[in-house]
Formats: C-alpha cells, structure tokens, sequence
C-alpha cells in the first residue's frame, strides 16, 4: 500500500502523484494506491490520512511525502513504523509557512485555499525532532530547489538512503527517472519494458 501525501496548495492532479498512479495501473495495482486531497489544516490532514490507512500493516505500507506532505509522512512513519520516501520535504514548515497564512488559491484549480494562523501550531505539534529507524526512510533532494534548502533536507535524515539531484528543481520535473526506485523502497518492482509516464 501506497498513501501519497501531496504538497502544501497542491492536489492529487500534482506530476510526481499522477505518474506514480499510473506506474501503479500499469502493474495492476492501482488498487495498493491512493492520494487524497488533503485538507488546507494540518490537523486535519493527518487525521485524513490515519483513517485512509487505518487497518494498514505498517510493513506493507510506505508513506510518500512532497514538501508539506515531506513533513506529514516523516511524523506519521516515526508514529507507525512504516517505511516514507520524502520528495523535496518541508523539514521547518511552521517557519517557512508563516508568510502564507491567508488566503490564496490551490496551484491546479481557482478554488480558495485558506491557511490560517492556527495551522501554525497545528504544524509545531508535527515537528520531528530527530528521525528515528534512519533505514525506513527514503530522501530525494534537489540541490535546484527553488522553495526549500535541500542541505536542511539531507541534515534533518542523517543516515538514511539518500539520493542528491544536482540542479533540478522543487517540483522534481524529471521524477519519472526515479519513480522506479521509489516503488522498489516500496516493495513494488517494476515491470520491465514500461514506459516513463509522460506528463508535467
């Protein structure tokens, strides 16, 4: 099982969670995935995830996070034990979020987006400190990101299997060269011949 957890005013129809969905059909296992819309409150949105996954065995189930959804999986894997793969993660997000709070709209639709001063210490009361079990988690940075400091990225998961792409940018636009070895952390291997997924 695989819960994608979407970044911050991002949604289901983000790139990384598209192509991973159509990696999982083209394996008939689209049923072994799910990518909700979560909520703009982080509270919220781990509730909706705990009951997406509820019933999960933690050693068939592998969390992956973008950004804000980088964030969500890291507390949520130090609370259950499963494995995470985090894409470009948020590490401080009730820093890097206070400029946000307000109103704005989601990146794939016009639809109001409100992040509001409470979610700030909704966020505080996710903070992993030091990640525990470093061999569950999976790290890809990008040294080009645009939004978050990928050397805070590769301090905060100190020992875990890490891979560094050297440019790049926030959102990963060249994932589909890596989708194969995050569904291979995943326990998911890859049919051979298929095609990257092609889309932005």
């Amino acid at each position: 099982m695989i819960l994608y957890l979407h970044g911050f005013r991002s949604s289901p129809q983000s790139f990384k969670a598209r192509l991973l969905a159509e990696r999982m059909q083209q394996l008939g296992r689209a049923a072994e995935y799910q990518c909700p819309q979560l909520p703009a409150s982080p509270a919220a949105a781990i509730a909706l995830a705990q009951d997406a996954i509820k019933g999960c065995d933690p050693a068939a189930l592998t969390l992956v996070g973008s950004s804000l959804g980088g964030y969500y999986a890291t507390w949520l894997a130090e609370q259950l034990g499963c494995r995470a793969v985090l894409l470009n993660p948020a590490v401080k997000p009730p820093r890097d979020l206070e400029k946000y709070v307000g109103v704005s709209t989601q990146y794939h639709s016009d639809q109001p987006f409100e992040f509001k001063r409470e979610y700030i210490a909704e966020l505080q009361a996710l903070q992993v400190d030091r990640i525990t079990r470093p061999q569950r988690y999976f790290l890809i940075a990008a040294t080009g990101d645009e939004v978050l400091d990928w050397q805070e990225m590769v301090g905060h998961y100190p020992q875990a299997r890490q891979q560094v792409i050297q440019g790049s940018d926030h959102g990963i636009s060249e994932f589909a060269e890596y989708a194969d070895a995050v569904l291979a952390f995943c326990g998911i291997a890859a049919a051979h011949g298929s095609a990257p997924a092609a889309g932005t």
